[in-house]
């Protein structure tokens, strides 16, 4: 197990990475998510404790996005980041884990308890118990569907995962969680010891059984080449079998085929097989009695090399009685050497066997390999190949044996392949590290695309504010140019007006001065006239002309008694009666009507 903890360098930098989570939450934005439309407070976004608990207690496959898109409710943009966060990682976990399918299915069901506790805690979600238990599952890719024992107790331990989730879904924490992880690290520690002396008891007593295998198999090939296509007394047969096939084996065993023991007893099979068959012993007479004469002491001899228990006198009682019958020139009964039907299996190539260099197979020792397709692959552990029989032991992720497999047929069954080496996993914190560091980038990505978008739009506001100000300033510059030329207009209108009005003016005071003067010409004695006080409460006060003389235009008027005297000039009386503070009386109604006239007059000319 402590090759799957990672270094604390890794550690640091999975930190430094999932610290970035809580920046991703808050400025990611994934199209085709239901956002709200505003900004929307936690207060008043829909709790999904609920909703996520069900899924995670129901076992469902779905993706928290997924599930939010199907239920019409509102949710916070941090919720939404955390649904995609959760997802996006347990996705990546699921193609390049490279656990049996069943495993990390149910491990990526971890989506919602995830996605729960990163809108809840952020990056702290991720905590070092979390990681360190998901990266232990490396221990398990060895992992297969067998139905077996310790095929059941990951299956167990994952059933209590959906319990100490669940519970952490009804207290609101994560305690329930951390306490699973930490125990199922415990046991973990406990079954990597117990697999690793498994394994090697397995090992030493597979190496045991491979050496017995090749003895066996070895003398089973010496006495089949021997024996093949003859046919020998009986009692050959049986010292054959009963007594030397055991003495080759153990020499086998002893010292391999190139040992003394083991070629002393081959060359000792020749010669029973020689002596016993006719077709072989009667073409050289001089022979047969030499080696009829040694072959029973050399028999002992052997024997008592190979074995420490001598070979007792009814074992060769029965060649002895087959050498004197021969010797005798006698022709003993005959049977087949080998019985019909194969009941005797052996295999020449144990003659010739060499095993795999060690360069050959040495880089596949201590590695993972996998056989079928998805839910129904089988992984198996090359543990070691046994080098007596060129075979290599299979076994689980917990230590048990898988099998046996000759090393040729593993080798054509990989160039076909039937088998293939189990790519090497991923931990769950390289693919936490890989995620968020790929989101944080178009997170970052995306803060400056809207920095930039702010950027451009706050420009062409600013552009649009200009260009509406300078409109703004052309508009008054042109509406101050109509209005000077309007009051320019109205300034000359007005002028002419006074103009005109002044001119009206002065031509009525000319007419009104010479109606007056005609007036005052016309005046004759005896005439009164009329002098306003210049008060309105006083009264006006008659005179009657008396005087007028005509050298110096003087006009002379008394009141009725003939007492008050005043004196006009002629222009000054003019003036008077222009300006109304004098009227004629004895002619004023002929002044007013003519004064009526000229008015009249004006009037129709304005018109």
């Amino acid at each position: 197990m402590s090759q799957n903890r990672p270094k604390s360098n890794q550690v640091a930098t999975r930190k430094a990475v999932a610290k970035k989570i809580d920046e991703v939450l808050a400025g990611i934005r994934v199209p085709d998510l239901p956002y709200p439309a505003g900004k929307l407070s936690p207060e008043t976004a829909s709790d999904w404790q609920p909703l996520l608990s069900s899924c995670w207690t129901e076992q469902r496959d779905e993706r928290v996005t997924h599930l939010l898109r199907s239920v019409d409710l509102d949710w916070s943009v941090r919720q939404i980041n955390a649904a995609y966060v959760a997802d996006r990682i347990m996705d990546v976990f699921l193609k390049t884990s490279g656990l049996h399918t069943q495993i990390v299915r149910r491990i990526a069901r971890l989506r919602f308890y995830l996605a729960w506790r990163m809108n809840l805690d952020g990056h702290r979600a991720f905590n070092d118990t979390l990681l360190v238990w998901l990266d232990s599952f490396q221990e398990w890719r060895g992992w297969s569907d067998s139905g077996g024992r310790s095929s059941k107790v990951l299956l167990d331990q994952l059933d209590a995962l959906v319990t100490a989730v669940s519970t952490s879904f009804e207290s609101g924490t994560s305690v329930a969680v951390d306490t699973f992880c930490s125990q199922w690290q415990e046991d973990s520690f406990r079954r990597s010891a117990q697999t690793g002396k498994l394994r090697q008891r397995l090992l030493e007593t597979e190496q045991g059984a491979a050496r017995q295998r090749r003895a066996d198999q070895t003398s089973r090939a010496l006495i089949g080449r021997a024996l093949q296509g003859r046919k020998l007394p009986q009692p050959v047969l049986s010292f054959i079998f009963e007594h030397w096939q055991g003495l080759l084996k153990q020499a086998v065993w002893d010292s391999g085929v190139t040992g003394e023991a083991c070629r002393h007893g081959s060359k000792l099979l020749e010669w029973l097989v020689w002596v016993g068959d006719p077709s072989l012993s009667d073409k050289d007479r001089d022979r047969l009695y030499h080696v009829g004469e040694q072959l029973g002491d050399r028999l002992v001899d052997v024997w008592g090399r190979v074995f420490e228990r001598p070979l007792t006198p009814n074992s060769l009682a029965g060649i002895g009685a087959v050498l004197m019958s021969r010797l005798r020139g006698e022709t003993p009964e005959l049977v087949d050497a080998l019985p019909e039907g194969g009941g005797f299996l052996w295999n020449p190539a144990w003659l010739n066997f060499v095993p795999p260099l060690h360069k050959e197979f040495e880089p596949y020792e201590g590695s993972w390999f996998v056989e079928g397709e998805g839910a129904g692959e089988q992984r198996r552990y090359f543990c070691a190949l046994l080098e007596e029989t060129a075979e290599i032991l299979w076994t689980n992720g917990t230590g048990v044996k898988l099998g046996l497999q000759p090393w040729q047929a593993f080798c054509q069954s990989k160039a076909e392949g039937g088998i293939r080496p189990l790519p090497d996993p991923t931990p769950f914190g390289d693919v936490l590290e890989e995620t968020v560091q790929l989101l944080a980038t178009a997170c970052e990505k995306q803060r400056k695309q809207r920095e930039q978008a702010a950027a451009a739009a706050k420009a062409q506001a600013n552009v649009l504010r200009k260009e509406r100000e300078a409109a703004e300033l052309k508009r008054q510059q042109q509406e101050a140019e109509r209005l000077a030329v309007l009051e320019r207009e109205r300034q000359k209108l007005e002028d002419q007006r006074l103009a005109d009005a002044q001119a009206e003016q002065e031509r009525v005071h000319i007419e009104k001065t010479q109606l007056a003067q005609k007036q005052v010409d016309d005046l004759g004695l005896g005439a009164w006239i009329a002098v306003e006080s210049g008060q309105p409460a006083v009264a006006a006060t008659r005179f009657k002309l008396a005087v007028r003389t005509n050298a110096s235009r003087k006009l002379i008027f008394v009141d009725k008694l003939g007492l008050n005297r005043r004196e006009f000039m002629d222009d000054e009386l003019v003036q008077g009666i222009v300006e109304e503070r004098i009227r004629i009386l004895g002619g004023a109604s002929e002044f007013d009507d003519t004064l009526s006239r000229v008015v009249g007059r004006i009037r129709v000319g304005r018109s």
